[in-house]
């Protein structure tokens, strides 16, 4: 269910002024750029003092695991039993750190029974990645100052940095100030805070050696794959989470910071790998919110809730993540748009009147289309249904007949005809009569017998007089073209683009087209 998300309260004004709830704006200074200013910084990192830069506990367990794992693999034989146990236990201490640290305690995207707490207590404790106070107070700095110096692992420092490197030489700075007030009061929390290296070592190493070697007496290789090759896959399935979901994958709901969504990395992760969402949406217990996403810890997290263990579980509203998504695909088309070839501006095209664009036929390929002149001289054998089509039509108006009179075009037809643009007609457009029978200048072009023409009507004449009646006439032939004047059906306005250029009145027929 939904649930509305309240600011905790913050009792002391002195803290208020440390984590920025004291509402100060110096001089427009940000709080951000107020506590860069005011935190002292360590001098840059120095390969002669480069003993003095590490975090040597940090550095041990980060060093002396892989190569406790690679020894025990090159000397120990692995048990079938064993490698499903150390799975089994990779994916309980995963949750322990995705759906314990990260989702519920960092973020409160959820609420647990203290029987689930201490579950995951527990398995994040094994995984051996801080106590739950201290992670949850770093990842907390992570999303409030994302991609700052006040990031604790930002993805700015680089991939490295982000990955392991924050954690084996001493950070330049502290990490951005943040409201813990709700994990100092957590029992849970505490106790483990309290007893953490115990803690560790039990459910770390301890723990699963006893289950391989008391279940079916694999106890070296409990210890060495249940316990140290399977702690070192938890750390940088983790680690992947500041690293690698803010280097590949998409960014599908927002582009003003790193993260971004990649099923790879959602797979390596217990689920985390949708970031950008994460980052957009930090609230909800989602990561990923279509079924065919890959988020174990959703699924673990909404099981819980089925039997009581969870409960309170936040969602975004719906509205506001399709609106995030939308937002960026708009965003990403028209970035796409920009790089695309457009037809010539309308107020740089020339205006010509019908009689001077009859003239100019006799030498080019021109026909008129909606206005415009349209230069086909290049499409003539391109043309799918044959270039006769289109010689019927040169020095002509082809608006109907391309509308659908002969022939109703597709949208891409159209965007090919725009960038054929060389001109507009003055006036209008010629307005050809819809109907079925082709007229008398196509004929013979199509190979379609035209004699069923009465003298009147063959005699009529095609373009334009020089005088026209003060009372236009409305009668259109049914089976040729007849050119409605500009006095008619158009007022020239001014030379602009094609809205302001022309001014429909006259007659039906002008208001129509």
């Amino acid at each position: 269910m939904t649930t509305t998300v309240r600011a905790r309260k913050v009792d002391s004004a002195a803290e208020k002024d440390i984590i920025g709830l004291d509402g100060k704006v110096d001089d427009g200074i940000s709080f951000v750029d107020r506590t860069l200013r005011s935190q002292k910084v360590l001098p840059p990192f120095r390969w002669s003092h480069v003993l003095s830069e590490i975090q040597w506990i940090s550095f041990t367990v980060l060093t002396v695991t892989p190569l406790l794992a690679l020894y025990g693999i090159c000397t120990v034989p692995l048990d079938k039993r064993t490698l499903a146990w150390s799975i089994a236990y990779y994916f309980m201490t995963g949750l322990g750190i995705t759906a314990g640290y990260h989702r519920l305690w960092a973020h409160r995207s959820y609420n647990a029974s203290r029987v689930l707490e201490y579950f995951l207590m527990c398995m994040g404790s094994g995984a051996v990645e801080g106590s739950i106070h201290w992670w949850s107070r770093g990842h907390r700095s992570h999303h409030r100052y994302t991609d700052t110096d006040l990031d604790p692992y930002g993805a700015h420092t680089g991939l490295l940095w982000a990955h392991v490197g924050w954690m084996i030489v001493k950070p330049r700075r502290k990490p951005g100030p943040v409201d813990t007030s709700d994990l100092r009061k957590n029992p849970v929390v505490q106790f483990q805070h309290r007893y953490y290296i115990p803690m560790i070592l039990f459910w770390g190493l301890i723990f699963p050696t006893l289950v391989a070697g008391l279940g079916w007496g694999d106890w070296k290789g409990g210890f060495f794959y249940a316990g140290v090759a399977r702690l070192v896959f938890v750390h940088h399935s983790t680690f992947c989470i500041n690293s690698l979901a803010h280097y590949l994958g998409d960014a599908t709901f927002d582009n003003k910071h790193s993260p971004r969504d990649n099923f790879i990395t959602a797979l390596c992760t217990v689920g985390e790998g949708y970031h950008n969402f994460h980052h957009e949406f930090p609230m909800d217990f989602r990561n990923a919110v279509k079924w065919y996403q890959y988020d174990p810890t959703k699924w673990f997290i909404w099981c819980m809730s089925k039997i009581g263990l969870a409960y309170n579980l936040k969602t975004f509203p719906e509205n506001e993540i399709n609106k995030g998504r939308l937002v960026m695909q708009l965003r990403t088309a028209h970035q796409e748009a920009q790089k695309l070839k457009l037809a010539t501006p309308v107020s740089k095209l020339p205006i010509l009147s019908w009689d001077d664009f009859v003239q100019e036929a006799k030498t080019k390929s021109l026909i008129v289309v909606h206005g415009f002149i349209h230069d086909v001289s290049k499409f003539m054998d391109e043309h799918p249904g044959g270039r006769n089509y289109l010689a019927a039509y040169i020095g002509k108006d082809a608006s109907v007949a391309f509308q659908g009179g002969v022939y109703e075009h597709s949208h891409a037809a159209h965007n090919l005809l725009s960038m054929m643009r060389v001109g507009v007609l003055s006036g209008g457009m010629e307005i050809a009569a819809r109907t079925r029978n082709p007229t008398p200048s196509v004929a013979p072009s199509l190979g379609i017998d035209s004699g069923n023409m009465t003298a009147s009507e063959s005699d009529e004449p095609l373009t334009p007089k020089n005088e026209w009646p003060q009372q236009p006439t409305k009668r259109v032939r049914s089976d040729a073209a007849t050119y409605i004047p500009p006095g008619e059906a158009y007022e020239v306005v001014e030379h602009r683009n094609l809205d302001e250029n022309i001014k429909m009145t006259g007659t039906a027929y002008g208001r129509i087209m």
